[in-house]
């Protein structure tokens, strides 16, 4: 049998390393190199191979080839791929295969009404790394996926940018272009990821969101996250930058409900950390031009067919769609080297990138303060500065229990006391009410904590917090919550109340809330305290606190985290450095016998909650229900213990009993 005959087009950058394959396939007899088509010529002997200007010309002058190797800018791939099927070739087109939805379905179209076939140069996909992987999985050495991320920081310099007239460019002259960080430079971490979570044709992809943004004085984006929604319910989340300090292996992670793969896809090593312990394995890959020719000899189905890429090319429409991506302010930005070794760092780049994966959210979502501005419900204010946004909750991710909360909270002078989404505890939301346990209902985030487990395990029991009604009325918000388990349906009603005003010493936040059944029955509420984890009594009111230092708490009669943890005390007080300075955190709460004890956690993570299932399980009953009431003041500065226990002394002098909430208006 004739070897098939390739011509290549594109003969200098990434082309010659197929060049270079092509030749050592024509010496083992796998294929004839029949031409180059390029308008450059080339550098040095051209090998005897013939050189033509365009592809045209080589069609042109009679050379007949099998197959078309396609490795030039990515605005050129779809119509040399159309001419090349035309002219009766099969196509192995470089990643991005085109770069348009329209331009994916026509030559979709092409290929099957000439029954010709396209491979997808994602060489990614002829790993071996991927099927070990599917075993893996298919084993249950995880347990159910949870979800996919990829995290890749690669530096790329000016002269980068600069080396042609398309590269940075969403648009040339009119033609899409779409050369951004997911769409070329890192479109393996992108369709891998999307392979390893099951999608790969474009009816896997349910939605994209692109969260776009560059510091390079460039069109497209350099530093971005995508996240994907899957029909198989596998979240695939994309941190991805091309302004990192030091360039790192881009790392896929498969996140299961009993433990974690890792894939270095350019090294095509695998790490699984799941039941059977840890092990690290190097896998083998095939070429994927040789896996083209080895179809074309046996029917071998290709490893990264065309319509594999249809998961992919759902991802760069979304980025060819998107609003431009915004430029990165200066101040986030620093720069190295010299002319065209000039580049770009974009500080914490690696840790931002990190935290946006874990929590399943855009750079807007996680508030970043470069990022664009993620619209809030409504603002509290006191004195017409803005102190503290609600958020809705509803675009959180599924395992971290959806609900609303407060983020960011600030001093009058504006430093952020609220952290959300953090990357140690990603369903920690700012202030607000979750409880872990509701009626077997996670309605707090993460891990669910069993008496039957004895340990923290992924479960399918996430449930959210429905918004249903939202008032503002002089500087007081009602609102009217549905709390839901996993199918949707109600577990309780809550009407929530929150309300800031001015204080000598800042301003007070003051949140009431009552709980009750919406099933009929006397609902139990509990959590990892009352499910036999001690000290682990969190659930009710929590405070998830921003990064600081120096952190001094206390209480009435106690002092530090050990003392404070567990105790019952009418206030606590938080002293800590901030970002932005020093800010001190005091919350009250009535002191009687049923008060709920404090929970706090300063050297793990900063964080205060009142306790509403402490070592015991709790109801929350049907008709009367169960009231809750804390006020917190947010003072500049550091507050002795003395100004604090008058302050306190003064806000429970103003009676803090939970008194009735009105019911939510008709």
């Amino acid at each position: 049998m004739t070897a098939p005959g390739v011509a290549l087009v594109g003969g200098h950058g990434f082309a010659t390393r197929h060049l270079e394959h092509l030749r050592g396939a024509e010496r083992s007899g796998r294929a004839r190199l029949l031409g180059v088509a390029d308008p450059r010529p080339p550098e040095g002997d051209a090998g005897g191979v013939p050189w033509f200007d365009s592809l045209d010309d080589l069609l042109d002058a009679g050379v007949e080839p099998d197959v078309v190797v396609i490795s030039t800018p990515p605005h050129t791939h779809a119509p040399l791929a159309l001419r090349a099927i035309a002219a009766g070739a099969d196509v192995y087109v470089e990643k991005p295969p085109v770069a348009s939805w329209a331009q994916y379905v026509e030559l979709e179209r092409a290929a099957r009404d000439a029954g010709r076939v396209v491979q997808v140069g994602f060489q990614s996909l002829g790993s071996e790394a991927l099927d070990i992987i599917d075993d893996c999985l298919r084993a249950g050495e995880i347990g159910d996926v949870l979800a996919v991320g990829a995290v890749g920081t690669w530096s790329r310099t000016v002269g980068y940018f600069s080396r042609s007239p398309w590269a940075g460019k969403r648009v040339l002259d009119g033609v899409d272009v779409v050369d951004g960080v997911a769409t070329n430079p890192l479109a393996h971490a992108v369709v891998t990821a999307l392979r390893l979570a099951g999608a790969r044709r474009a009816e896997d992809v349910l939605d994209v969101d692109a969260d776009l943004y560059h510091a390079h004085a460039i069109d497209s984006d350099d530093t971005s996250v995508v996240r994907v929604r899957t029909t198989s319910g596998v979240a695939v989340t994309l941190g991805l930058t091309l302004c990192a300090a030091e360039q790192t292996a881009p790392v896929i992670r498969v996140r299961g409900t009993r433990g974690t793969i890792e894939l270095s896809y350019t090294t095509d090593e695998i790490t699984v950390d799941g039941v059977d312990g840890r092990r690290t394995r190097t896998a083998g890959r095939a070429h994927l031009l040789d896996d083209l020719l080895a179809h074309r000899a046996t029917g071998a189905e290709l490893l990264s067919p065309l319509a594999d890429s249809g998961a992919f090319m759902r991802v760069l429409e979304a980025v060819r769609v998107a609003d431009p991506p915004r430029q990165i302010p200066p101040e986030a930005v620093t720069w190295t080297g010299t002319g065209p070794d000039r580049r770009p760092v974009v500080h914490d780049v690696d840790a931002i990138l990190a935290r946006a994966v874990t929590a399943q959210a855009t750079l807007a979502e996680l508030g970043v303060p470069w990022a664009r501005r993620h619209p809030a419900l409504d603002v509290l204010d006191v004195g017409g500065v803005p102190v503290a946004e609600l958020s809705e909750g509803s675009d959180v991710a599924p395992t971290l229990s959806p609900r609303p909360y407060l983020h960011p909270v600030s001093t009058l002078d504006g430093v952020i006391v609220t952290d959300h989404l953090p990357a140690d505890h990603a369903w920690h939301l700012g202030a607000g009410m979750a409880i872990q346990d509701v009626d077997g209902t996670n309605l707090w985030g993460g891990r669910t904590f069993t008496a039957a487990d004895g340990e923290y395990v992924w479960r399918d029991d996430h449930g959210r917090v429905r918004l249903d009604h939202h008032a503002r009325e002089a500087g007081v918000v009602e609102q009217a919550l549905t709390w839901c388990d996993p199918a949707g349906a109600p577990l309780l009603a809550e009407r929530r109340r929150w309300e800031a005003a001015p204080a000598p010493d800042g301003w007070w936040l003051d949140l009431r809330t009552e709980l009750r059944s919406a099933t009929g029955s006397p609902v139990l509420l509990g959590g990892p305290g009352s499910n036999g984890r001690p000290g682990g009594g969190y659930g009710g009111f929590f405070w998830r606190i921003a990064p600081c230092s120096d952190v001094h708490v206390r209480t009435a009669d106690a002092d530090g985290e050990q003392a404070v943890h567990g105790s019952t005390s009418p206030w606590l007080a938080w002293t800590a450095e901030f970002a932005a300075g020093p800010a001190t955190l005091v919350f009250v709460a009535p002191h009687d016998d049923d008060a709920d004890p404090w929970f706090v956690r300063a050297a793990g993570y900063p964080g205060v909650g009142l306790a509403l299932a402490w070592d015991r399980t709790t109801t929350a009953p049907v008709d009367e229900p169960r009231r809750r009431r804390v006020r917190v003041l947010v003072a500049d500065g550091v507050l002795d213990d003395a100004r604090v226990a008058r302050l306190a002394a003064d806000a429970l002098a103003q009676d803090l009993a939970p008194a009735p909430l009105a019911a939510r208006p008709a």
